[in-house]
């Protein structure tokens, strides 16, 4: 029963991990220090973190959805002295 379980909460910490664009391992130590601080241990207390952590980030996904397109636009802007650069075979 107890893989079940885990497969539940490795699922959440891959849906975290997307949603904030970080590898699942650093989403899982994220949930690991939250759990710490408040000195859980088991999984199921460690799934909550992550499901209540998910939900937040979700929420926040949602009303920054314009800041992240923006930012992504921000990003993939050239700078000045990389408007001319070219790529020689």
């Amino acid at each position: 029963m107890s893989s079940i379980k885990e497969h539940d909460y490795l699922k959440t910490c891959a849906e975290l991990a997307s949603l904030l664009t970080i590898s699942i391992a650093a989403a899982k130590k994220k949930i690991d220090v939250l759990a710490a601080k408040k000195g859980l241990r088991d999984i199921s207390s460690r799934k909550k973190i992550a499901e209540t952590l998910l939900a937040e980030t979700r929420e926040k996904s949602l009303s920054d959805e314009n800041a992240m397109t923006n930012q992504l636009d921000n990003l993939l802007e050239a700078l000045a002295e990389d408007e001319n650069f070219m790529v020689e075979d």
